[in-house]
């Protein structure tokens, strides 16, 4: 499989944000490393073992949050665990597997753009 080619506006953020995180980290991110942290910090309970179960849901939990921005999802409350509950507001549009990524990238890179100038 080959890797999606992305917009060109797209791209070079992605490059930016690429760059901060190895920068910081020392490693290149890859989507879902990016969704894990966003996860993370949208649970808001810090760094903790999490098992392969929750790592999986806070990549949910990181998708909600980005599409939430867009409308998508609606932040509903939290659970008794202190774990954020979305729900549904507008079905994603369909898309292939390469406009998926980038349409994932870009709402990442929204979601870096408040921490770092991208």
């Amino acid at each position: 499989m080959t890797k999606a080619k992305l917009p060109s506006d797209i791209k070079e953020k992605w490059d930016k944000l690429s760059y901060w995180f190895i920068k910081s980290t020392g490693k290149r991110p890859n989507t879902n490393t990016l969704l894990f942290l966003i996860g993370v910090q949208e649970l808001g309970k810090g760094k903790k073992n999490f098992s392969k179960e929750e790592k999986q849901d806070l990549m949910h939990l990181a998708l909600c949050k980005l599409f939430s921005n867009s409308g998508f999802y609606k932040l509903e409350g939290l659970d008794e665990d202190g774990w954020p509950h979305y729900s549904l507001v507008e079905e994603l549009p369909e898309m292939n597997v390469d406009e998926q990524e980038n349409f994932i990238q870009w709402h990442i890179i929204d979601y870096f753009s408040d921490i770092i100038d991208l």
